[in-house]
């Protein structure tokens, strides 16, 4: 049985039980609690099972846990699983190490000790594959790796006018695709150096896109609007059309997150020709290499260290980038895009997954 997040942290318990093998997935770190009697209050029989469950504190017997003492579904579904895995070998090490402060410690402690006993590991996930350029149905005008140089221009334009930014194809954008979470995506990393972003790269017109929901939506929709930059900066909610144009007409995406366990922006960006700016955590450090187009490698923009400085820096490598001859530029966004392909497949992720169930079925 192969088990998902805390909403099937049940299940595994329930499955070893019976003796059926189980690998239980975490594509998020947030949980939920419940005591026995609230899950049998809903017809659960969790007195078969209650014993492979992750009890607040231990258990001493199960009248005496049933009313006041609350089950971990995340780390119950950990505990109990055969095999656990998270999206990406990076944020395995990181939660396993104790490297977030925003994860409880008991995650950690059991992360690390199913990696010790060699059943966690971690698998990056792919994008959908209608994330393609080539037969986006959301893009104006569809393109590959090939075509980049002269449709990108084009759809930078469409995405200027829906956006109400200056219509000027020369000019590069930097594109937010994520939530406005101001915990995990690294939101105050940009507000810190919004407004001399834009004046320090005045000279070559930059425009920032952001198409995302979130907390922080409002806090950059008022320095947009007390500094009088709204041709130069879009806040826009989350629109799927907008967002896949997003990706279409921009140059570069903003990943500086805190921490990261996959992120697909990032690959999404790549596929499309526009390179990730992202902080080296998690799934970003997995998936993102830093470009050096004088070794033919690297597909991004990476930094090191959770800062406005190391933020900046890596803007700053992405803007030098920019301003290549585009002999030199365009053969890279090539490079990178038929890459992708190959690197971001969900036929690697498929071949990933069926080893475990193999492992697991023998």
């Amino acid at each position: 049985i192969h088990c998902n997040d805390w909403m099937t942290g049940l299940i595994p318990a329930e499955a070893k039980k019976l003796g059926i093998p189980s690998l239980f997935t975490i594509h998020n770190i947030h949980t939920q609690e419940a005591t026995l009697a609230q899950l049998e209050n809903t017809g659960i029989p969790a007195g078969d099972f209650w014993d492979e469950l992750y009890f607040g504190t231990y258990p001493e017997s199960f009248d005496e846990s049933y009313w006041a003492n609350p089950i971990d579904l995340l780390a119950s579904g950990i505990s109990a699983a055969t095999h656990t895995n998270v999206v990406s070998p990076t944020f395995l090490d990181e939660v396993a190490m104790g490297h977030h402060s925003t994860i409880p410690p008991h995650l950690s402690h059991l992360l690390y000790h199913k990696r010790e006993a060699g059943v966690a590991s971690g698998i990056v996930n792919a994008p959908d594959r209608s994330f393609n350029p080539q037969i986006d149905p959301y893009l104006p005008e569809k393109y590959g790796p090939r075509r980049h140089q002269t449709i990108k221009p084009k759809l930078k334009k469409d995405l200027q006018k829906r956006l109400l930014l200056k219509e000027d194809p020369s000019v590069p954008i930097l594109f937010w695709p994520s939530r406005l979470d101001p915990i995990q995506k690294g939101c105050s990393l940009l507000t810190d150096i919004l407004f001399q972003l834009i004046n320090d790269y005045n000279h070559l017109g930059l425009q920032i896109v952001m198409i995302a929901d979130g907390p922080y939506q409002q806090h950059f929709q008022g320095i947009v609007a007390y500094h009088g930059i709204s041709d130069r900066i879009a806040v826009q909610p989350f629109s799927e059309s907008l967002s896949h144009l997003g990706y279409g007409g921009s140059d570069f995406v903003l990943m500086p997150s805190s921490f990261e366990p996959c992120g697909l922006p990032q690959m999404i960006g790549c596929r499309y020709g526009s390179l990730p700016i992202a902080h080296a955590t998690g799934g970003l450090k997995d998936t993102v290499r830093h470009l050096n187009i004088h070794e033919n490698t690297g597909n991004g923009f990476l930094f090191e260290h959770f800062t406005t400085d190391g933020f900046r820096w890596a803007i700053d490598q992405a803007m030098e980038f920019y301003q290549l001859n585009p002999d030199h530029k365009n053969p890279q966004i090539k490079r990178i895009m038929e890459q992708s392909k190959e690197d971001f497949s969900d036929e690697r992720v498929v071949a990933d997954y069926q080893k475990i169930y193999n492992d697991l079925v023998n």
